[in-house]
């Protein structure tokens, strides 16, 4: 079995990578590149369902529960910036337990410099994702999952 990495490991390579860009045009690309690689979500987790409230664009969010107590989360988005900030969040919180999301500390956010270059909506819209994937992470501690 692979250990999965720490929160903050993963966040720190996060920024790391985005430390090799000079400006924000090169940091736009490589967020919507991330997009464009993450998986498709399955259709029937495109549903009201699984929307969430407080985007500009539309987001859905899917947990379920993964290996050794972990919550596993697959995501999609119909906007491309949106769906590249949706496959960090991936990165950085799928794959953990409920308790280690719930206790984490989003620092790449801040530090990548994504809450001052998004627009005021899609600020809006990662604190709604992040929330989300939060509430999922409850459930599944509630649960004992």
């Amino acid at each position: 079995m692979q250990k999965m990495a720490k929160i903050d490991d993963i966040q720190d390579e996060i920024i790391d990578e985005f430390s090799g860009f000079d400006d924000w045009m090169d940091r736009y690309a490589y967020i919507i590149e991330l997009g464009n690689a993450l998986e498709p979500l399955d259709e029937r987790f495109k549903t009201p369902e699984y929307l969430i409230e407080g985007c500009q664009s539309r987001v859905w969010i899917n947990a379920e529960a993964g290996e050794n107590g972990t919550v596993v989360f697959t995501a999609d988005s119909d906007a491309i910036i949106v769906k590249g900030i949706i496959a960090l969040l991936l990165r950085v919180l799928s794959g953990q337990t409920p308790h280690d999301i719930l206790a984490a500390d989003l620092y790449f956010i801040k530090e990548v410099g994504l809450q001052e270059h998004l627009s005021p909506t899609r600020s809006n819209g990662l604190v709604a994702m992040v929330k989300q994937m939060r509430m999922y992470a409850l459930a599944f501690e509630a649960k004992g999952a």
